[in-house]
């Protein structure tokens, strides 16, 4: 029976950016899984693993453990790629797992580490949409870019990082899908802005709309620790909430930041970012309420009760005291 090829990937910018790296070095045709994202139990949509090879890219182990553990039985080979929060670890001989838990990493680094920077560009373009801006620009510094050719990829990172948020795909600019789709044709970005201009100029003005709004929205609750902004039920404010907190972390780096967009009247979607200065904390205390979870500089909850608001306030004060 012919092998069934099955691609599982963040839809932000560093999912996007790893699978781009794999495909550009080892071409297949393959299933796309993805979703916004937040969408991140994704093994869930595969519902037969036999005669299955499963490549998994910058989605948490943990949240998906049963499925992957499920799907193995049933007879898929996986490889497991990724930098967020993991819980135990499975052994199985059809499972291989590179997974870095480090700060100053992201998925498409790891990718860039396996292929030997054959597509260094494009892992560039995915850490500054991770908001690893020191690693990107250390890196795009060390391999001869100009400072115009920096800025492009940061520009592109954030853009594609800002793509994938929101409630549902009705919510974004492009499909996670359709969007890898574009990227996937360019050994480079700068071919990708150069020959797809109309997509990256939807994206740039999107951004630069949903930003300004975002600008305008006061803070609830700030010290100097922590800041606390609310942002509207509307599609903008969904779109750009990682974003704006990745702009004020970066404007306020000794803060942490959560980012509460209204979910439904009795929810919150929360986005968390450590401080830049010391980027530990975001998982744990995302992890402390129901649909939480993230990396140790950036997490989130998919719905936090609004009855909960004060204590969750009160565990971040704890969380990230000085």
């Amino acid at each position: 029976m012919t092998m069934q090829f099955i691609d599982v990937f963040n839809g932000d910018a560093d999912g996007l950016c790893a699978l781009v790296q794999l495909r550009r070095h080892t071409p297949k045709e393959s299933t796309l899984v993805t979703g916004v994202k937040r969408d991140i139990s994704l093994l869930k949509k595969i519902t037969e693993g036999k005669n299955t090879q499963i490549t998994v890219l910058d989605i948490s182990f943990e949240k998906n453990a049963q499925d992957v553990d499920r799907l193995l039985e049933q007879g898929a080979k996986i490889a497991y790629y990724d930098h967020h929060k993991t819980g135990d670890l499975i052994q199985h001989q059809n499972l291989y797992t590179d997974i870095n838990l480090s700060a100053d990493t992201c998925t498409s680094l790891i990718i860039n580490q396996q292929l030997g920077g054959k597509y260094l560009a494009w892992a560039i373009t995915a850490a500054f949409g991770d908001n690893l801006t020191a690693k990107a620009r250390s890196l795009a510094v060390d391999a001869g870019y100009k400072e115009i050719e920096i800025e492009l990829l940061k520009q592109l990172g954030t853009f594609l990082n800002y793509n994938g948020y929101g409630a549902s795909l009705d919510d974004l600019f492009f499909a996670p899908a359709e969007l890898y789709k574009k990227l996937s044709l360019f050994d480079t970005p700068f071919e990708f802005v150069e020959q797809d201009l109309e997509t990256f100029k939807i994206l740039s003005k999107g951004f630069k709309s949903d930003m300004t709004q975002a600008a305008a929205m006061p803070l609830i609750e700030s010290d100097d620790d922590i800041a606390v902004t609310e942002l509207p039920n509307e599609k903008w404010a969904r779109r750009v909430s990682g974003v704006w907190g990745n702009e004020l972390a970066n404007r306020y780096p000794d803060r942490a930041h959560a980012i509460l967009t209204e979910k439904d009247a009795d929810h919150y979607l929360v986005s968390i970012r450590a401080p830049l200065n010391r980027k530990s904390g975001a998982d744990e205390l995302a992890s402390q309420f129901p649909t939480g979870g993230g990396r140790k500089a950036a997490a989130g909850i998919n719905a936090l009760a609004k009855s909960e608001l004060n204590s969750f306030i009160a565990a971040m004060r704890e969380q990230f005291k000085s």
